[in-house]
């Protein structure tokens, strides 16, 4: 039995990046559909917008978003009730002690440097959607 495609939310104002992400995960095998949010506040209208009727089932997060900042969509997405448990990976160039810190304060449920070598990202961005869609067991 087939397993139902997994819905991605990449939220990433960086085009190389998100090209970069989008690749690793088709090159993944796993079934998915990966939908883009280009700033922060894109980000907040999809998951909780008027046309919002079902949330993804892993938001890749980027911390250096216009309008609205990723920890401002971070803080967002584990205020509401229907989204609290929803598993949100920072996957951001940051690599500051206060950004990783301020992340796991306000719920994150893991925080990925972006690699720098094309190989090493592609394999982290594979594993990391392995885990999150295959292995993990949420909601």
């Amino acid at each position: 039995m087939a397993s139902e495609p997994k819905t991605i939310l990449l939220v990433e104002d960086n085009a190389d990046d998100e090209q970069l992400t989008l690749r690793a995960l088709r090159q993944s095998d796993i079934p998915n559909m990966i939908r883009v949010a280009r700033d922060g506040a894109e980000a907040i209208d999809f998951l909780f917008g008027k046309d919002a009727l079902t949330l993804p089932d892993l938001v890749l997060l980027d911390l250096k978003l216009p309008k609205i900042s990723g920890l401002e969509v971070l803080q967002k997405i584990r205020s509401e009730d229907r989204s609290r448990a929803l598993p949100v990976v920072i996957l951001t160039s940051s690599d500051e002690e206060r950004d990783i810190v301020k992340s796991y304060d306000l719920g994150a449920n893991s925080y990925i440097r972006k690699p720098v070598d094309f190989d090493e990202f592609i394999d982290s961005v594979r594993q990391l959607g392995m885990y999150w869609l295959l292995i993990n067991r949420s909601r």
